[in-house]
């Protein structure tokens, strides 16, 4: 489980999850606690049992001067390991970050012999990982939990801090679907509440089996 390779005790986990039902958002007359309750345990159970993911995606990158929306594929393990491969638009598709947990590569399957070893992270790769939001929600000292409608569902929405000092990642959401609980968008705010980075997952599979090769270039 991922809380346990981060430490996490089960009386901490519970507690957390206890203090999001405290604080949701729902008014009482309109809630059913005994759903309410429902959902969050499955939800938590899907998170803290969750080893790795696979998912295609948006990411979209918001700054002053405008946007830029990718197409990925996201492969990341709880270990700390990930892979992003940008599928869209076709002028970046082919790229591919990857991370065995030590060294960072990044190449291009189209062009051969182009392999970049040893660049540096930086959190606006790191951050958009389901599993990096995780472990910012545990360690924040504020977390909310409030659900909301998305789409022609709706959803739980769990807000954590992000760490460090980046001038443009302060918070972030995450929305899973009720249903499915499978994550749906992630979203990273500025220090201004101006949305910075947003993804939109398209598919989203939990616990699959990723090959050590897919982590590392050769």
């Amino acid at each position: 489980m991922l809380f346990r390779r981060l430490g996490i005790s089960a009386m901490l986990i519970f507690t957390l999850f206890a203090a999001m039902l405290a604080g949701c958002s729902v008014p009482p007359e309109k809630a059913d606690t005994k759903i309410e309750v429902s959902v969050y345990a499955k939800i938590q159970k899907a998170l803290t049992e969750m080893q790795s993911y696979r998912s295609t995606a948006t990411v979209e990158y918001i700054s002053n001067k405008g946007s830029n929306i990718y197409d990925v594929l996201k492969l990341s393990r709880a270990t700390g390991e990930y892979r992003v491969e940008v599928t869209g638009p076709e002028n970046v598709a082919g790229n591919v970050t990857v991370s065995d947990g030590v060294t960072i590569y990044q190449f291009n399957h189209r062009v051969a012999g182009k392999v970049s070893v040893g660049v540096k992270e930086n959190q606006e790769r790191s951050e958009i990982f389901v599993t990096s939001f995780i472990r910012n929600y545990l360690s924040s000292q504020e977390v909310s939990v409030s659900v909301a409608n998305f789409g022609e569902g709706k959803c739980t929405v769990l807000e954590a801090i992000v760490p460090g000092d980046h001038p443009y990642l302060a918070t972030e959401k995450l929305w899973v679907d009720n249903e499915t609980l499978k994550p749906v968008k992630l979203a990273i705010y500025d220090s201004q509440g101006s949305e910075r980075i947003v993804v939109m997952f398209k598919t989203f599979e939990y616990n699959v089996e990723l090959d050590d090769e897919l982590f590392s270039y050769k």
